[in-house]
């Protein structure tokens, strides 16, 4: 798309005029100025660019304390919705993310919100409330069950896990907790992980798990074996725990 379609195709896909629709780009501008005048997060992924390239490029996903930026945006009115491959972090595939997507696009046409309501004159109202939606599946059926988001990162663990308190201090019982802590094989993702997930690998401490993350992005795991301290050694201990 070139820059001279964009403001006409948006238009179109808000209903709206041409004048309105570089109005709601402005909008999005001051809106994600906004966001990312606190901290945030970033996560990358390499994936295929889909289209007519054949050629993989790397797709970012930003977390504010909010949530995610681009779900903020389509449930403000303030952005398109686009397909793409990559999957967010905490998730398989990218469908379930392009529905949720889709249902906080179809709650701010209603509430004419952004660009749907730019007509109206209600280009700068914001969405009432944050609206609940769980990505997360139950078996094998693909079916969406609501739960609310508790956090930004909510998609990675719909909730919290209860922790039983310890009932002995004895070297014994802390052994049997810290054996609990480790982590599955086959179960880290190499770019999404943080460090205390990072840390429950044996053989990765703190020091490890943090040139592992200035690292990212990753290819896959396989590309372990370029950090600093990794040697053959290690990486065979390691790679099992990873995707």
């Amino acid at each position: 798309m070139t820059v001279r379609s964009w403001p006409a195709s948006t238009a179109k896909y808000f209903a709206i005029t041409v004048p309105q629709a570089i109005e709601v780009g402005q909008a999005a501008k001051e809106f994600t100025r906004e966001k990312l005048s606190e901290p945030f997060t970033v996560f990358t992924r390499m994936s295929d660019a889909m289209g007519r390239s054949k050629l993989e490029r790397f797709y970012a996903f930003v977390q504010t304390k909010d949530g995610d930026l681009g779900e903020q945006l389509v449930r403000n009115g303030l952005a398109r919705i686009y397909g793409y491959k990559a999957p967010p972090p905490g998730l398989k595939n990218s469908r379930l993310e392009i529905e949720k997507l889709q249902q906080f696009e179809d709650e701010a046409r209603q509430e004419k919100i952004g660009g749907w309501g730019a007509t109206a004159g209600r280009l700068n109202t914001r969405a009432q409330k944050p609206t609940d939606f769980s990505v997360f599946v139950s078996g094998n059926k693909g079916r969406l069950r609501p739960a609310p988001l508790a956090s930004p990162f909510g998609r990675v663990s719909p909730t919290p896990i209860p922790v039983a308190p310890a009932t002995s201090s004895s070297p014994r019982s802390t052994e049997k907790s810290h054996a609990k802590e480790k982590t599955a094989l086959g179960k880290i993702d190499i770019n999404t992980a943080t460090e205390k997930e990072l840390t429950t690998v044996p053989g990765i401490g703190h020091v490890m798990a943090a040139r592992i993350i200035a690292a990212r992005p990753f290819r896959s795991a396989d590309d372990l074996k370029r950090i600093s301290g990794i040697g053959d050694k290690k990486y065979t201990l390691i790679r099992p725990y990873f995707q």
